[in-house]
């Protein structure tokens, strides 16, 4: 066991003493920080005017709601509930935009729902919730209590606003939460490809100058791969964490400057007193909430380590299989693009998953090892319903035993190709030397 920690760290030792590693490190999580911004500022909403239907039944704010307003926000009231499926399509409610429905027990159930054509960036949805929560202020000091209306603010119940879209209004199509996960999956497939390959190119290394004629005097073969798989995969994991901490560190950045949180009571204290002018409101992307408020980090990093991890050691075998077996480097390319094509396939599968959840052929996709890295990293991100939780647990079981099964043939092939030159690989090799 030692030397296979000693393997270990003498690989982890030559990681560190790669520029390009290094490099990587930083450049890898700044890069995906740029991504983040130009995605945020690419879909930040270009809509200069925002019109709102208020439909008020039983006329509870009477046709009020804020004496000043900003310049592209307007409002109009109706005295009747609208269907959402009329909003969306019917033409008298074409040009609007945004859908407020004050129902008739709303000053005792505190909720407001906001239907949209076009979902609405955080400044609009703060500066509804302001104007219809300080319209139903005034209501209620008005016909309930004797307070004003500064010190009734200090003990009222704040209202709950849900936001539907019109054209779904029970939330059937969106795929929002899906391509979180498929996010995480992609960096998934993308450690595996990059240090499967640090694998393969580390054996074939060894191999093409004989330092593993030497090695393999001193330790055994299956000592070597199993160091050296254990050892790359550290560094693999290091730099993972640095990615986190880099990017966690820049998404805190970006949301104290670029993207602020328009729903802190401070930000919004400031914000309206800026209001006597009437200026216009900035639009902020709608995915900005979904970056920094739904996403569960704590849940996707620990299963995406847990994943990562499974996933490396059963696709880094085949690269190792690889690395060893191969008699020339054209053989090597030779099977490096089913392998590929593998990964491919992965990425194919979780895209599936995001458009065809809770399908037959996507539930089995999640318990097969080539693809369940991806997929189940999806099908986390969307949650699973009660009971069902077990689906994630049986799949990432079936990844590790099928990694640690993959790894003993991957030992006995590395055993029997690692000091064979010159040869022609072929299948039938490969299979006749995992039964030696």
């Amino acid at each position: 066991m030692n030397k296979v920690f000693l393997i270990a760290k003498r690989e982890i030792m030559e990681r560190f003493g790669n520029r390009s590693f290094k490099w990587l490190m930083i450049l890898g999580p700044l890069l995906i920080l740029g991504l983040v911004y130009l995605f945020l500022s690419s879909t930040t909403s270009t809509k200069k005017n925002w019109k709102v239907l208020i439909m008020d039944k039983n006329e509870i704010f009477d046709g009020k709601l804020t004496a000043s307003r900003p310049q592209n926000l307007s409002f109009d009231f109706i005295n009747a509930f609208v269907e959402y499926d009329d909003f969306a399509k019917d033409e008298k409610y074409k040009d609007y935009d945004l859908a407020v429905q004050i129902n008739e027990k709303i000053v005792s159930n505190k909720h407001v729902i906001i239907s949209y054509k076009e979902y609405p960036p955080e400044n609009i949805q703060r500066h509804l919730v302001y104007y219809v929560e300080r319209r139903l202020e005034e209501i209620m000091v008005e016909q309930f209590t004797d307070l004003s209306v500064s010190k009734f603010r200090d003990i009222k119940q704040s209202l709950q606003f849900n936001l539907k879209d019109a054209n779904d209004p029970r939330n059937e199509k969106s795929t929002t939460a899906s391509w979180v996960g498929f996010g995480f999956g992609i960096l998934i497939i993308l450690f595996v490809f990059m240090f499967g390959m640090t694998i393969l190119r580390s054996v074939a290394r060894e191999k093409s100058n004989r330092i593993v004629e030497v090695l393999l005097s001193s330790v055994k073969a299956r000592q070597l791969l199993t160091g050296k798989v254990l050892g790359i995969g550290f560094s693999a994991l290091i730099q993972f964490t640095a990615w986190v901490v880099i990017i966690g560190f820049g998404l805190y950045v970006f949301r104290l400057t670029l993207f602020p949180d328009m729903f802190s009571a401070g930000f919004v204290a400031d914000e309206m007193a800026k209001e006597g002018a009437q200026n216009p409101l900035s639009n902020q992307s709608p995915f900005v909430e979904l970056i920094y408020s739904q996403i569960h980090y704590t849940n996707m990093l620990i299963f995406f380590t847990l994943f990562f991890l499974g996933g490396y050691l059963f696709y880094g075998s085949f690269f190792a299989m690889i690395g060893a077996s191969m008699g020339s480097e054209s053989d090597g390319q030779q099977f490096v693009i089913p392998i590929t094509l593998l990964l491919f396939l992965a990425v194919l599968s979780g895209y599936y998953t995001v458009y065809y959840p809770g399908t037959t052929l996507s539930e089995w996709i999640g318990f097969i090892p080539f693809t369940s890295p991806m997929v189940m990293m999806v099908e986390l991100s969307n949650g699973f319903e009660d009971g069902s939780a077990w689906k994630l647990f049986l799949s990432l079981a079936i990844l590790f035993i099928s990694a640690f099964f993959m790894m003993r043939i991957a030992g006995r092939i590395y055993k029997n190709g690692i000091l064979r030159f010159n040869h022609r690989l072929k299948l039938n090799m490969l299979l006749k030397w995992t039964k030696k």
